[in-house]
């Protein structure tokens, strides 16, 4: 008899938590119950899940009471609070927020990079962060073959990576300069930060505050998250990360080089093309190329303009796009689900 497995969802009703629940219901996991769970302000609301309508509920600890898996997007605080009591109470944690990533004891997983890590897990899994969930899924088939010694990435990134209202604040702006009205920045390009700036028609070379470096925490998230996942401290990896006024689909300029000679880039296409969770999208003659626009409800990750330095020869260059809010978030928690049922894990 096939086991089936009880879920919860923490942060249901945020942008994040109604892909999980999208996600959940495409997947192949065998729920038996599903719960949906969130702040108070907004419990008693209801939520459809395979067309039944699930109340949600206040996330307490005595929520994961008889829970198998929790998977968690309801920020770092909720996390700190109450994925320790989840895991008391006998579940396995999923956890989207950057609060557990860089813990020693807790495995930060792509499935198609690092599943294998899913077996030393003491109850909770950290979900990278989305921009470098896409970027490392698109390097490992190649570190693999090749090695890898640097990367530099330039990330693109949608505004729905700072949340609805975020992605809200973007429209508004954008109807006002078009109207030729006063715009409003109250959010971006961290909302506890000192300014804010209007992201409409503009490239705000910020994401998250300043570190004492001058650079950004979700700068310091792709560098130290890159490192983690591919168990190597001593590759080199430097980031600058800009956010754009696109909803959806985060997209990076990667510069890698590679500990192989005579290495050509039809080779590393060649990878690439048949790396699980990767749609090589690469014809110059043809300007076939990945687009945020055209990753929106996909779950893989979109690669092309790969090419040699034209100074390096053990270095390379490709567009990676991936949409962040399912390969970015929703869709590799499930995902993650998914793998530790397929391994005997749970």
């Amino acid at each position: 008899m096939t086991k089936v497995y009880s879920v919860a969802v923490v942060g249901a009703t945020g942008a994040v938590g109604e892909q999980i629940i999208l996600q959940l219901e495409q997947s192949d996991l065998p729920i038996a119950t599903i719960k949906f769970l969130s702040s108070p302000r907004s419990a008693g609301s209801t939520h459809s899940f395979k067309n039944e309508d699930v109340i949600v509920e206040e996330a307490t600890p005595e929520s994961f009471t008889d829970v198998d898996i929790a998977i968690f997007s309801a920020g770092g605080s909720i996390s700190e609070k109450l994925a320790p009591e989840a895991v008391k109470r006998g579940a396995i944690v999923i956890d989207n927020t950057s609060h557990f990533r860089m813990a020693e004891d807790v495995p930060l997983v792509v499935p198609e990079v690092n599943e294998e890590a899913l077996r030393t897990h003491n109850g909770i899994i950290a979900n990278p962060n989305c921009s470098t969930i896409q970027m490392v899924a698109a390097l490992e088939p190649i570190r693999k073959k090749h090695g890898l010694k640097r990367v530099i990435v330039s990330t693109y990134q949608a505004v729905s990576g700072a949340g609805n209202l975020a992605n809200q604040e973007l429209f508004d702006q954008t109807r006002a300069v078009l109207d030729n009205k006063p715009v409003e920045a109250n959010i971006l390009p961290a909302s506890g930060d000192k300014k804010h700036y209007q992201i409409a028609f503009n490239a705000i070379p910020q994401i998250d505050v300043f570190g004492e470096d001058d650079y950004t925490y979700e700068e310091h998230k792709m560098i130290n998250e890159t490192k983690k996942i591919m168990s190597d401290a001593t590759l080199k990896v430097a980031a600058t990360c800009v956010r754009l006024p696109i909803s959806r689909g985060h997209s990076e300029s990667v510069y890698f080089e590679i500990d192989n000679d005579n290495v050509s880039a039809a080779d590393i296409k060649e990878i690439l093309s048949a790396a699980p969770g990767i749609v090589l999208e690469d014809d110059p003659a043809t300007q076939t190329y990945p687009q945020a626009l055209n990753c929106v409800d996909k779950r893989e990750t979109f690669v092309g303009r790969v090419r040699r330095d034209l100074d390096e020869p053990k270095g390379f260059h490709m567009w990676v796009v991936s949409d962040n809010l399912l390969k970015g978030a929703a869709w590799n928690s499930v995902q993650i689900a998914e793998r530790l049922v397929a391994l005997n894990i749970i």
